[in-house]
């Protein structure tokens, strides 16, 4: 047992899932559809090029659920995950939307999940609402001011405003355009790794 509160922050896609879109893109043949917001940081911008072409290509949200139920997880996420939760508390922040989320966040056994909600009508994706403009930041400084000690992992440049906000942040598998622009931070490339950086941060904690 820990004898002072920890929370551990993690981003889902690429971190314990495939990316929905990069998998939605192979499913249709839409190249355009793989980029990321390790492509295009902005993701306002990345998520209004995305709507425009489920637009024009004529594709709807269950079509996009059809491709997500048939995901797995990442192989080896699940396992961390569990060994995880024996150890301290753990949230998803994901700038994923609760629509595609069900299926991977079930196969994960309903750990807390934070994301977006999608505007849909008639089964078109028409806009997306944003939970709170960098909501995982400020999940993170809100859990601090809580008095948490914030660990925190993720992927992305829409991960590293959480990473440098948490009393400890990881990259993992991170691109090395993004671990070049942000060279402070610590990475990890296996679940064991990312594993042994968290013990170590609750050593830290503890002592």
């Amino acid at each position: 047992m820990f004898s002072k509160q920890s929370v551990v922050t993690l981003d889902m896609e690429g971190v314990l899932t495939p990316e929905i879109w990069i998998e939605f893109a192979k499913k249709t043949g839409i190249e355009e559809l793989r980029l990321t917001t390790r492509d295009i940081p902005d993701y306002d911008v990345l998520m209004q090029g995305r709507l425009k072409i489920l637009n024009r290509e004529n594709l709807t949200l269950s079509a996009i659920q059809d491709v997500i139920a048939s995901l797995s997880l990442l192989d080896g996420a699940k396992d961390f995950l569990d060994k995880l939760r024996r150890d301290t508390q753990v949230i998803i922040l994901s700038d994923t939307f609760q629509e595609f989320a069900y299926p991977l966040i079930e196969k994960m056994d309903f750990p807390t999940l934070f994301c977006h909600n999608l505007v849909v009508e008639n089964d078109r994706i028409v806009s997306y609402k944003i939970r709170k403009a960098g909501h995982k930041k400020l999940t993170v400084a809100h859990l601090r001011a809580l008095n948490f000690n914030v660990f925190a992992a993720g992927d992305s440049y829409n991960d590293t405003g959480m990473l440098l906000e948490a009393n400890k942040g990881i990259l993992f598998r991170a691109p090395k355009t993004v671990q070049t622009e942000f060279p402070k931070l610590e990475t990890a490339e296996t679940y064991g790794d990312l594993y042994r950086h968290f013990q170590a941060f609750q050593d830290s904690i503890e002592n």
